[in-house]
This record gives structure tokens, C-alpha cells and sequence, in this order.
């Protein structure tokens, strides 16, 4: 079957209609309880054939964190997904989900099968840990619950440890925020031969009164109703971090950007339910699972000897931000200082350390905002937007001078938050453009999140030699193609961005060739540097 006619299936859902090949037996249910087992299930107990009152699978299914020998699997159930207080029209019961997964979308080559609880505590989500996979590998999964079949998602494992990789193909998205349901850039997305997606924050926007569980748990299903991102889900395994909105706007740390106290119970109260939502509405592994207002969120991913991928958490340990002007302010001379902190410091040991010790051709910090330095001021004076890298230069200058130093092979920087499309060049010294150029930035531009001060953004362009692209004007994603030679990045966007039926195109692509730093844009662009057509 082609992936066209694949996709048309999983859209009307006829594939999770078919029989749902072997059951778990009551052993290996109760080993896989004894592993996750809370205090409640002791009480409560399983239902092993719980009857629903309408389709539990509405929010559709996810896999990620792709591992060499497996991935996680994400599903939950949710027959009313916009219920109010945000437990998605289920008891409070523990449900049994079985889960499969094949070398086929038909299921007559099921390689792995299994049990999980669905559980109220955790709004009936399940996060199934698969190993066992051969490394490298297209799968196909589904779940049962009671009577009723999920739809069917592909999933793919990383290669194995070491291996040799000629290629690899990737996206890169962030900022979606809602509307209406409808995902252009999605639907483009999920129609892409790709191994994997990554998604670099602001998965959801917060709204004024989201301040409970219920509230943030809403909001994710919300998002989650999306026939597109649900598509996107089901194509690819996706590995993810957040930003700030699935929290707040520009929290930091312990902080509430609205309060700004030094330390607010209140903001960790409300954190905690954010990192909750989102542990329960994406494909995340147990070492993520929050404890309170504390969330393990920064890991790597290899794929062989082609490419490691750092992904960073740079919300929940920083410094707070020196000034809130928006898009700038004038520079913060304590920005230079070294005690100040974006990613705190054991994440950034940790960088370091597999930074030094890589052996991939290309080596990816994956995170939030723009790394490199831009001054909004054309005239003599300097202003920044202190909430992205400037605000903390001296840790930006550390990783800077490390790979200066260290020469890891072909670092890449990616970035999302800015709702607009970046090439930057990442230099020793901004303030010389003739100064070495260390590593290259992407700046994807947003799913569906407006870019309204685009035209701050072009009026100081003149001062910020070393961004060779900005586009403020379309919405979209990024592609990345790798080989041993070369890394190419297509930034593909979309006429109308809540237009399913928008045209998608490619705005511009850029290649940053094996050992020479710095993307050099090729073919003919429809654009000039500052988004304007030529």
C-alpha cells in the first residue's frame, strides 16, 4: 500500500476496525503492574473489558524518544475530550490497554506486544516503553481498550549504536498556536519522508485563566483534537521539549514573569500542573515523568556515527530575565555577567561533556531561542531581547569558546520561539563580522504563531552582519537532510497557515558543507534577506 493511501486509512479510521491480533496474558499483565504500580491500583484494582460509551482514542496515538532497540508509545483515552474538568469523560477506573507493534500495517508480522494501565491519575494517558526492535527500523503499532482499536501509527528506531548512517532526514517545528484545528504546515509535514520530528517548544499557549490541571490538560486536548497534528503524530516518532508557553510567558525557573517574586509557591503550583499536562499528552519516557514542579527534560539522541542531537531544557534552571522589553531593551551590562545562567549548571557540563566526547559528523544542539547575538538598535546603542541568548552572553560565550577550543565536528544550533526563519552565522566575536565563524544556526519559523514585530527585525538587519536570512511573514516548519558531506536545510512554508488545503512550498534552502561552518544558501530564492519577494 502506498503512504497516500496509508494516510486516507488512517483518516477514516477504517484500519482500526480490523481484529486486534493476541491478548496479553494475566502473567505478563502483572509483571508489567508490578513496574508501574501506584498505591490506587491496589485499591482499585483493573478493568480488563471496560465498556466505553463512545470512541476513547479521539486525541489519536504518538510515539517518540526513538532508541536504537525501541521507542515509547503514547496514547490516551479521552471519549470526551473538552469534558470541564479535564479527566476527558472517563471514571474513575483503571483501565487496561494492550499494545502491539509490526514489521507491517496489516499486523501479520507482530514483533512485540504488551500491557499498560491507563490510569485517572494520570488522565488515562499511557506511555509504553518498547524495546527490543531491531535499530533503524519502520513500525507499525496500535492499542486496544475494551472493545475498541486505536487508530494505527508508524514509528521508526534510531540505527544502532556506532553504526555507519549515510543519511538522515528530520523536521524541526514549534509554536502552534490554535486555529481552529486546522494545521497547513502539519498536513505538509505528515505527506514528508522523514525519520523523525523535533519539536522545540510551545507545543500549546497558555490562556489568562489557565492555572489548574484541568485547565492545562484541556488545553493539550485541545491541540490534541487536531486531525493534522494527530496525523503528524502517527507518521513519525517525535522528540520533544517545551519553551514557555506550555507554562507561562516567559517564566523562569521558579519565577513567574507576571509576579516576578523571587520565589512564588503559587507559580511552582502552577508549574507543576503544566509539566503534568504535558508529561500526560506526549510521547515521553518514564525518566521524564515530572515529580511535582521538577521535570527531567534535557537528553541526547544518536543516530550512529552520523549525527548526535542534544536537546536542551533552557526554562527550568535559568536566571531571571534583566529587563522585559519587548521585542528589545537596551543591553543589560549584568548580560556579561558569568554567574548568569540559561541552561544551569550541571546542563551545561553536560553539553560540554558530549560535545568533547562525540564522534558524529554533525553534532546538534537543539533548544529555544535565538542563540546568536542581534542588536535592534541600528544606530550607536545596543538593544536585545533579554529572554533569549543575549540576556545570558557570558554562557553563550562559553559554548562558543569551548567548540573554539575543543573543535567538535560540524556543530549546528537550532532554534524555534521567534515565529519567523533565521540563518545565522554563529561568530567568535559578533561585533567583528570578519571574526571566526564557529557553528550555524536555523531558526525555524512557527507552526501557526503570528510574527507581529517583523519589522523591529528588519529595520536593524544593516547591524547584524551575520544573519544571512530572515522571514517574518510565513508560517511553516524546517527539513534537514544529512549526509557524511553535508547538511541541507529546506525551510518549507505555507500560503495560509489554518488552510488544510494551503499550498506548501520551499522558501528558501541552505547547505553548510562538511568542516566549513557557515550555511550558504543554493538554487534560486523567491526571497531576498529580509523576506521580501525579488
Amino acid at each position: 500500500m502506498s503512504y497516500e493511501n496509508w494516510l486516507k486509512e488512517f483518516n477514516s479510521k477504517t484500519v482500526t476496525r480490523r481484529s486486534f491480533l493476541g491478548t496479553s496474558s494475566k502473567a505478563a499483565l502483572a509483571a508489567a503492574l508490578s513496574l508501574t504500580i501506584p498505591h490506587s491500583l491496589s485499591k482499585k484494582g483493573v478493568e480488563a473489558s471496560f465498556a466505553f460509551n463512545a470512541y476513547p482514542f479521539t486525541l489519536g496515538v504518538a510515539s517518540g524518544d526513538p532508541l536504537p532497540d525501541g521507542v515509547v508509545l503514547w496514547t490516551r483515552l479521552a471519549p470526551e475530550p473538552a469534558a470541564a474538568d479535564g479527566l476527558g469523560g472517563m471514571p474513575d477506573k483503571n483501565i487496561r490497554v494492550e499494545w502491539e507493534v509490526a514489521e507491517d500495517e496489516q499486523f501479520n508480522r507482530v514483533v512485540k506486544q504488551g500491557t499498560e494501565v491507563a490510569m485517572q491519575e494520570l488522565a488515562h494517558s499511557v506511555h509504553a516503553e518498547v524495546h527490543g526492535l531491531r535499530p533503524g527500523m519502520e513500525y507499525y503499532y496500535r492499542f486496544k481498550a475494551g472493545n475498541e482499536i486505536s487508530p494505527v501509527g508508524r514509528t521508526k528506531t534510531a540505527p544502532a549504536w556506532g553504526a555507519h548512517v549515510n543519511s538522515l532526514s528530520f523536521a524541526f517545528a514549534s509554536c502552534q498556536a490554535w486555529v481552529g484545528g486546522r494545521y497547513a504546515a502539519y498536513r505538509d509535514m505528515a505527506q514528508q519522508d522523514l525519520d523523525f520530528v523535533l519539536h522545540l517548544g510551545d507545543y500549546i499557549y497558555e490562556k489568562r485563566d489557565t492555572a489548574t490541571l484541568a485547565d492545562f490538560r484541556n488545553q493539550h486536548a485541545l491541540y490534541k483534537t487536531s486531525p493534522d497534528l494527530q496525523q503528524a503524530h502517527a507518521a513519525f516518532p517525535f522528540i520533544v521539549t517545551f519553551d514557555d508557553h506550555e507554562i507561562e510567558n516567559n517564566w523562569a525557573n521558579d519565577i513567574s514573569q507576571p509576579d516576578g517574586e523571587e520565589s512564588n509557591q503559587n507559580f511552582l503550583d502552577l508549574r507543576a500542573a503544566a509539566f503534568q499536562a504535558y508529561y500526560e499528552h506526549l510521547p515521553l519516557r518514564l525518566r521524564s515523568k515530572p515529580h511535582g514542579s521538577d521535570m527531567t527534560l534535557y537528553r541526547q539522541f544518536t543516530y550512529g556515527n552520523l549525527a548526535d542531537f542534544n536537546v536542551l531544557d533552557t526554562r527550568q534552571y535559568r536566571d531571571d530575565q534583566l529587563r522585559d522589553g519587548f521585542p528589545s531593551a537596551p543591553l543589560d551590562p549584568e548580560a556579561q555577567s558569568p554567574s548568569r545562567t540559561m541552561m544551569g549548571s550541571k546542563q551545561e557540563h553536560w553539553l560540554l561533556k558530549n560535545l568533547e566526547h562525540s564522534k558524529a559528523r554533525w553534532n546538534v544542539i537543539a533548544q529555544q531561542t535565538i542563540m546568536a547575538q542581534y542588536d535592534y538598535d541600528p544606530g550607536s546603542g545596543i538593544s536585545v531581547n533579554h529572554d533569549q541568548w543575549d540576556g545570558y552572553a557570558a554562557e553563550r560565550d562559553r559554548i562558543l569558546k569551548f567548540i573554539q577550543q575543543h573543535r567538535p565536528s560540524n556543530p549546528i544550533v537550532l532554534a524555534g520561539d521567534w515565529h519567523s526563519s533565521w540563518v545565522n552565522d554563529l561568530k567568535a566575536d559578533f561585533t567583528n563580522p570578519s571574526s571566526e565563524t564557529l557553528a550555524t544556526e536555523f531558526v525555524g519559523t512557527s507552526i501557526s504563531s503570528g510574527c507581529g514585530w517583523k519589522d523591529n527585525v528588519e529595520a536593524a538587519l544593516s547591524a547584524n552582519p551575520h544573519v544571512k536570512l530572515f522571514n517574518g511573514d510565513l508560517r511553516g516548519y524546517v527539513r534537514c537532510d544529512l549526509t557524511h558531506d553535508s547538511w541541507k536545510t529546506d525551510f518549507r512554508v505555507v500560503s495560509s497557515p489554518g488552510d488544510p488545503n494551503a499550498q506548501a512550498f520551499t522558501m528558501s534552502s541552505w547547505v553548510v558543507e562538511n568542516g566549513k561552518p557557515g550555511a550558504e544558501e543554493i538554487g534560486v530564492s523567491k526571497y531576498n534577506k529580509v523576506g521580501v519577494t525579488v
